[in-house]
């Protein structure tokens, strides 16, 4: 009698994971993150509920894990690094490509989908609303921060800016604009802050 090899558990626990991850995002998408429920995300999935919280301690974690890794792989698939804004010693450039990589994302429906149910909720849920800066928003940020401190150290921006206030002037106008939907957001838009962000609007 042939003796059948031992299931691969990580095997399986990776492709749970997997289907729990495409679960979580379509509900939110469908339903909204209010009517999302751990039930909801297992029964999709095809697992038990007590799989994800063996995982995950609420909708909330798995929403942004899920979340974190859809961009994680959106960037491998693009061969994009996820740990660092380009240094090629042009800065603009380099803000500018980045931004446009943004754009495309925000009008992706895969991603703009969850991405606003998360960010709408954050605002009245206290609690997701900290998680969400915490671990999705903040670590982009501080990408920023590193690039504009290299910069800075290069002569290439004034030896007294603060790099986390600087940020905000090419990343706020952009989330606002998404966010609110106050007007188109393109690669030519954000080209533009980059401009006004580094030279300003006064004549030249």
């Amino acid at each position: 009698m042939v003796k059948k090899p031992a299931p691969d558990a990580t095997r399986r626990s990776e492709k749970s994971r997997r289907a729990i991850y495409a679960a979580a995002l379509a509900l939110v998408g469908e339903v909204g993150y209010p009517r999302t429920t751990v039930e909801g995300i297992a029964a999709r999935a095809g697992v038990g509920k007590q799989t994800i919280y063996r995982w995950w301690p609420s909708k909330a974690d798995v929403l942004l894990e899920a979340f974190l890794d859809l961009g994680e792989q959106a960037a491998q698939a693009a061969g994009q690094d996820t740990d660092a804004v380009p240094d090629t010693g042009d800065l603009a450039a380099d803000l500018k490509a980045v931004l446009r990589a943004t754009v495309d994302e925000l009008l992706d429906p895969r991603f703009e989908t969850p991405a606003r149910a998360l960010a709408a909720e954050g605002l009245v849920n206290d609690q997701l609303g900290r998680e969400y800066v915490a671990r999705l928003l903040e670590p982009q940020l501080q990408l920023y921060v590193a690039r504009l401190r290299s910069a800075r150290d290069a002569g290439q921006v004034r030896a007294d800016v603060d790099p986390r206030i600087a940020l905000e002037l090419f990343v706020s106008p952009l989330a606002q604009r998404w966010l609110q939907r106050t007007g188109p957001i393109t690669h030519a838009y954000t080209d533009t802050l980059v401009e006004y962000a580094l030279h300003g609007i006064a004549p030249r």
